[in-house]
């Protein structure tokens, strides 16, 4: 076809007919190229470009499906974590696992008292009731500070009807167990402990010797300071004999386990004579007690395998009657800002009651009804501001 024929031919030729010829041009002049018009096609932009929507669509939906996966292993965690804190609540505490009797109080301007007590429990053979220590743990919101309050066990109670017999502190512990179990124990003690002291206590928790030991072993043994060298015997006699057959602790750093820990609280038949009173075991206790604290963290993720094992420590051991969302709460208010020690010859004195036994009453009082005195020095005592505050962490 000549350039005039062709002229004509695109004149009356439609626009697709067009498109079709120029194509089919194209496609020719690839070939006397040596070019695969089809290969050519293939490598071309305009056909590779739906491509990516494509790809996106697929990562936006394989992000979706984690994000679904890791919230539904969130919530799967969550809620079997739930379960075992509320069969551990189940096993220690007569209040409800959803209830909390300190959250707002925690938050608010009053004063929170509550009583702690440790006693022997089935493996321990004689006093297995009686309550070997008695602490009160009072917390301020305002300043968010713990004071200590150790109760010594040989304080005389006379001219209550809870005791009608009169008895030493310890022994209420023990009547209230015999009457109902250590939930009864508790509730006894502490309201007759409220009634001394004149605070408000409406909470207690007690452990018994194994479970304290439990604690300790769970968290790989505790380390404090031990000021004082002693050595130490559980028999009287051997005590007057300065026969020291129990063992010994040394002065410094050093690393307790369960059953040198227990034993390091409660020895009183010591080498040196400053350690060998009820107030010298109080303060052991608390260095004890604040190295627990210490081992089981600040709280968050970290804190968390401590603190279920603790769980699994306690139960069967432990009794009280805050739920396991107090005692969460009340973690962060072991460490003691302050003690007030009720010290002979400042409050107490020591004398004998009518079978020859050592016990202490309250200095001023009226006769052997009147804890009025050791009242006012409480307040007194709890009034007056710490000279350098370390506020509990919270």
């Amino acid at each position: 076809m000549n350039r005039r024929e062709r002229r004509l031919s695109h004149a009356t030729e439609t626009p697709r007919a067009r498109r079709i010829r120029e194509a089919a041009e194209r496609d020719a002049a690839l070939r006397e190229r040596g070019v695969d018009p089809l290969a050519q096609a293939r490598r071309s932009p305009d056909r590779a470009a739906p491509r990516t929507p494509r790809r996106r669509r697929s990562l936006k939906r394989t992000l979706a499906i984690l994000l679904l996966i890791l919230l539904l292993s969130g919530c799967t965690g969550g809620w079997l974590l739930w379960q075992r804190v509320a069969a551990f609540n189940d096993d220690v505490s007569s209040a409800s696992s959803l209830s909390s009797a300190l959250f707002f109080p925690l938050m608010g301007s009053e004063r929170i008292n509550l009583a702690m007590y440790g006693f022997g429990g089935p493996e321990h053979g004689g006093g297995t009731y009686l309550a070997d220590s008695i602490t009160i743990l009072s917390i301020d919101p305002q300043s968010n500070t713990t004071t200590l309050i150790p109760i010594p066990r040989d304080l005389w109670v006379q001219g209550l009807p809870e005791i009608p017999d009169n008895a030493k502190m310890n022994e209420a512990f023990a009547d209230g167990y015999v009457r109902g179990g250590v939930s009864e124990a508790g509730r006894a003690a502490t309201e007759v402990l409220s009634k001394l002291t004149g605070l408000k206590i409406e909470h207690w928790m007690a452990i018994d010797f194994a479970g304290f030991k439990k604690m300790v072993d769970t968290v790989g043994g505790v380390t404090i300071d031990n000021p004082v060298a002693f050595s130490y015997t559980w028999s009287e006699d051997n005590y007057h004999a300065a026969i020291w057959d129990a063992g010994s602790f040394a002065a410094g750093r050093i690393t307790l386990d369960g059953d040198a820990a227990l034993s390091y609280a409660r020895s009183r038949y010591n080498s040196v004579p400053s350690e060998s009173s009820d107030f010298a075991r109080s303060v052991r206790q608390q260095r004890v007690l604040a190295a627990l604290r210490a081992r089981l963290g600040s709280g968050g993720l970290g804190s968390l395998g401590p603190g279920l094992a603790m769980m699994d420590a306690l139960k069967g051991q432990m009794k009280t009657d805050l739920s396991a969302i107090d005692l969460y709460l009340l973690s962060s208010h072991l460490g003691a800002d302050r003690r007030i020690e009720l010290t002979e010859g400042v409050i107490l004195e020591a004398t004998s009651n009518s079978l020859g036994q050592y016990i202490l009453v309250v200095i001023g009082r009226r006769d052997g009804n009147d804890y009025t005195p050791l009242q006012a020095y409480l307040q007194a005592e709890l009034t007056r501001p710490i000279a350098t505050p370390t506020p509990s962490a919270s």
